[in-house]
């Protein structure tokens, strides 16, 4: 059990930056800055099958956002996990220095595993006539909540397994708790008015 513990907390240690940077997203998104990058990475284009490739909701401003903050977080994480204690609770330190140059590299995967990952659910999403910033009602509801939530972090902790061989079990364990925690922030962000929609 002690184990097991351990492990959800390394999670939480390593995936700090990038959750505090999501959130940071959020309101980075809202602000009237960088407009120019607000336009949607589509450029409004359909597929072949006359509907959206992605939709509205995925803009340029929303992948520099995750890329730059992630970037900036995860240095300033670095410079936290300086603390020998707290670097042997980091996946990404356990085989690699803690160097700013380093943390560099991992914070821009980081971002781009997090925001380029959540594209094919969009790209289904379009597919099935969903609406963006929505999810399906009926039968599929479930699974598209849970999908909603866990994209991003398929690809955070792909960057992890990069660095660090976590293994495919402990890799899908990353996925669900990463998705369950991401679902009650998304709750938290709701009732602070930062999200249209719990879900």
């Amino acid at each position: 059990m002690g184990n097991i513990l351990k492990t959800v907390l390394m999670m939480y240690v390593t995936l700090a930056p990038t959750v505090i940077a999501g959130i940071l997203n959020m309101l980075f998104i809202k602000l009237p800055v960088l407009k120019f990058l607000s336009r949607p990475i589509d450029n409004n284009k359909n597929f072949f099958d006359g509907k959206r490739i992605f939709g509205d909701n995925k803009t340029w401003k929303g992948i520099a956002g995750y890329v730059i903050l992630n970037t900036l977080c995860t240095v300033l994480w670095g410079f936290v996990c300086l603390n020998p204690s707290l670097a042997s609770l980091d996946f990404f330190y356990l085989n690699h220095e803690n160097t700013v140059l380093y943390n560099l590299l991992v914070g821009v995967l980081l971002g781009l595993g997090y925001s380029l990952f959540e594209l094919p659910n969009s790209f289904l999403k379009r597919r099935l006539d969903i609406t963006p910033g929505k999810t399906i009602s009926g039968f599929w509801k479930v699974f598209f909540i849970f999908l909603d939530q866990a994209d991003s972090i398929f690809g955070v902790a792909l960057v992890v397994w990069l660095f660090y061989d976590i293994g495919i079990l402990l890799y899908l364990v990353f996925v669900a708790v990463g998705a369950l925690t991401h679902i009650i922030l998304n709750m938290l962000l709701y009732f602070a008015h930062l999200r249209k929609n719990m879900f």
